[in-house]
């Protein structure tokens, strides 16, 4: 059976059922009877709970479990409702109002949120904890990784025992001239009462089916990722806007579309089991761009909570992956004849260096497309051909450009094994294809007007999804050396429509707008000089260009062997050849043949080995405010606080990390905190960032609040009356998530500890 029979079958409880069986586990009710009738339909797979007893540590653990920034619940008041934690222990800090004594000349941050600051216990301390070099946790059978990208998204695999052997998600129906369908579109479609319907590739073409008037009811969504990326306060109830203007939950969107992914990988790892997939089994990879911020970051993992994908008390069998460092794994595997180089001196793969940039893509394309009767990919267990050209301190970028963002990653290789370092913090902006949409959009505007384009979406959603469906297919198809022109399908409605709103023709509106480069053809079709798609792309490559410049004026940028150009992105012939103006030779332009499936595939392989990036450079500056003695002279009269007599400085930034600070996987940063009553059950800790390396104070020019560190003390023994109580809190920043763990110092037992970035 083909994926797309079962992608195309409407899907209304799709999420409705993960809910279910989420609140299920909560209650503790269900897997029992499952694992039930389970175990003599598939022996051979193991199936751990996903709940109290699945993969956590026993009580006496010396640490907990590590909390991905995804715990909900930052932001609690602590016991009493104005106690605040106290970092030293020297006294009780209480919030604002206390009655305490002091002088402040202006406001607090801190002290504006009822946060004195803290006394830190511990000095800034950085432990390297080897043991933690990798993610431990129980076996799983299979990695599945889901590449969620802007314009398409697709899955694929890879089992334990077979590494090597990558096998991508079954055919998806539909797809367009001209456009490959290796995966599914990013579009998805609800019902007018807002239930799922379908995802990909069948939302697309049953909205395309439907009555104008009916379609305005239904919710189609597309390219909904860039906001993940734009919304400067993003939270759990962000919202989207779907085709026809309606608002809906974001959290909701990317929960339906994790969830389709999952159904669709279990059916097809059950079709080839022979029997039901235990989803405990899989350890799932979702891909997102180095660029993002830590906000984004949990958010999809709430997602993937939310779609059940796994489960809050299992978090470490999801992992976020970067794209540039998917991809820059997956690079190390190439082989000659699964790349095209563009900086070769010699013929290589059959291809001339001399040759047409666009025909060189077009004949990998064909070479791909002739390789593809089978779904699986099969990669060296060892380094590449390619890689054997690298010597220890060799140093390369990695470029992708995808739909909705670029981004850019300079690692350098450490042999023998070929492990990574991040040289530079990972860069970027969004500079993706769909700029090339708006650029398209704005051009549009010029000859119709803005008020008939922006009526016309409102009005006819389904048949401007149609326009931009068709201005895709010509948009890959612009190249530096065309010389015929473009031709673009006007949707029948969109010409009546104009007609109707106007009361004049399309052919009269291109010929008052004075874009003399756009003509009419009688066919019914914009037909484009090669010079004005070409403009359309201009903005959007500059952007990359400039990018790419300022990188490699940087001192850790230099002597780079190779540049490796991936993404879908990467296949326009117009930003290879930019790539390579720029670079002028200085280093070897790198192209995957199926350069739009390279993150997918390097997103499983760092699934099966997690450990493979050694070394990772911090992206901020993070810290939190505390209290140290003041200092004459050297602290701001403003931040000076008595308490008992003793002067203090507050709000004064103690750093956990430095932007661009490199960190080795594993690592740790070490703190201790003592509540402020006996009593207290709960220590919350403002977390405060800042994209300046040195930072002096919370109150600093671009400083801010960015999440909360959460110490849950509820369930663990109190010590004894006059014993200070010590909770040592450890954080790793080394990984692409940021992590948690706390233990009591003194009964040695883990403490609840988690990071929220969504609660500010």
């Amino acid at each position: 059976m083909q994926m797309a029979s079962a992608a195309g079958a409407p899907q209304p409880n799709l999420l409705d059922r993960a809910q279910a069986a989420r609140s299920a586990e909560e209650r503790g009710e269900g897997r029992d009877r499952e694992d039930q009738q389970s175990e003599s339909r598939r022996p051979d797979f193991p199936s751990p709970r996903c709940g109290e007893e699945a993969r956590r540590p026993p009580p006496t653990s010396p640490v907990s479990a590590p909390s991905v920034g995804g715990a909900r619940g930052g932001g609690v008041r602590l016991s009493g409702g104005e106690d605040y934690a106290a970092g030293a222990g020297r006294f009780p800090i209480r919030a604002k109002g206390d009655g305490t004594s002091g002088a402040m000349a202006t406001p607090s941050p801190a002290k504006s949120m009822g946060d004195p600051g803290i006394t830190p216990l511990s000095p800034t301390h950085i432990q390297k904890d080897t043991d933690q070099n990798a993610q431990t946790g129980a076996s799983f059978i299979v990695v599945v990784a889901i590449d969620f990208g802007t314009t398409s998204s697709g899955y694929a695999y890879a089992f334990v025992k077979e590494p090597e052997c990558i096998h991508t998600m079954r055919r998806w129906e539909g797809g367009d001239p001209g456009v490959s369908n290796q995966k599914t579109p990013t579009t998805i479609l609800l019902t007018p009462d807002r239930k799922f319907h379908s995802f990909g590739y069948a939302a697309r073409d049953f909205y395309h089916d439907l009555d104008p008037t009916e379609s305005k009811q239904w919710l189609y969504l597309e390219k909904f990722k860039m906001k993940l990326h734009t919304t400067a306060n993003l939270s759990i109830d962000t919202e989207l806007h779907a085709a026809n203007g309606k608002k809906v939950k974001a959290l909701d969107i990317f929960a339906y579309a994790l969830a389709f992914f999952k159904e669709q990988a279990l059916k097809e790892l059950s079709d080839q089991a022979g029997a039901d997939f235990d989803n405990a089994d899989v350890r799932w990879v979702i891909t997102v761009p180095a660029i993002w911020k830590m906000p984004a970051k949990q958010f999809m993992r709430e997602a993937a909570y939310k779609a059940s994908l796994v489960c809050r008390e299992n978090p470490e069998q999801l992992i976020i992956a970067l794209e540039p460092e998917a991809a820059s794994i997956y690079c190390r595997k190439l082989r000659l004849h699964q790349m095209v180089d563009l900086g070769a001196k010699t013929s290589m793969n059959g291809y001339s260096p001399t040759d047409n940039v666009g025909s060189v893509m077009t004949q990998a394309k064909e070479h791909v497309r002739r390789n593809r009767q089978s779904r699986t990919f099969l990669v060296e267990n060892v380094i590449g051909e390619l890689w054997s050209e690298l010597t220890e301190g060799d140093r390369y970028v990695v470029v992708d450009c995808g739909g909705g963002t670029v981004d850019l990653t300079v690692h350098q290789i450490r042999m023998p094994e070929g492990h990574l370092k991040e040289l530079y913090k990972a860069s970027g902006g969004p500079y993706g294809s769909i700029g090339i949409d708006y650029e398209f959009e704005k051009l549009l505007c010029k000859i119709f007007g803005q008020d008939f384009i922006d009526q016309f979406k409102i009005k006819r959603p389904a048949a401007w999804v149609d326009l931009m469906i068709a201005f895709e297919s010509r948009k890959r198809a612009a190249a530096p050396d065309r010389t015929n022109p473009l031709n673009i399908n006007l949707p029948f409605s969109f010409i009546d429509y104009y007609k109707k709103f106007r009361g004049h023709s399309v052919e009269h509106a291109l010929r008052k707008s004075n874009v003399d480069f756009v003509k009419w053809s009688s066919q019914g079709m914009l037909r484009m000089s090669p010079d004005a798609m070409n403009a359309l792309f201009k903005p959007t490559i500059d952007h990359i260009i400039q990018h790419l410049r300022e990188l490699f004026d940087k001192p850790e940028v230099t002597d780079i062997k190779f540049l490796f150009l991936v993404g879908g992105f990467a296949e326009s012939p117009l930003l290879q050849r930019a790539v390579q103006d720029m670079l002028q030779g200085r280093s070897r332009i790198i192209i995957p043949h199926d350069v739009g499936l390279t993150i997918l595939k390097g997103a499983v392989l760092f699934g099966l080995d997690p450990g493979v990036i050694k070394v990772r450079r911090s992206p901020l500056t993070y810290g939190v405010g505390v209290l140290n003695r003041f200092v004459e002279g050297k602290h701001p009269p403003e931040k000076l606080l008595v308490k008992d007599g003793t002067r203090w400085c507050t709000d004064v930034f103690d750093t956990f990390i430095s932007a661009d600070q490199s960190v080795a996987l594993g690592e740790t940063v070490k703190r201790s905190y003592t509540p402020a009553k006996p009593s207290q059950q709960v220590i919350v800790i403002h977390i405060y960032c800042s994209e300046k390396e040195r930072v002096a104070f919370i109150s600093d020019p671009g400083v801010r609040k960015c999440g909360t560190l959460r110490l849950d003390l509820s369930g663990t023994e109190a010590p004894a009356p006059g014993v200070r109580r010590e909770i040592q809190t450890l954080m790793q920043f080394g990984d692409t998530e940021i992590r948690a763990m706390a233990l009591d110092v003194s009964t040695s037992r883990s403490v609840k500890a988690s990071i929220d970035f969504l609660s500010q």
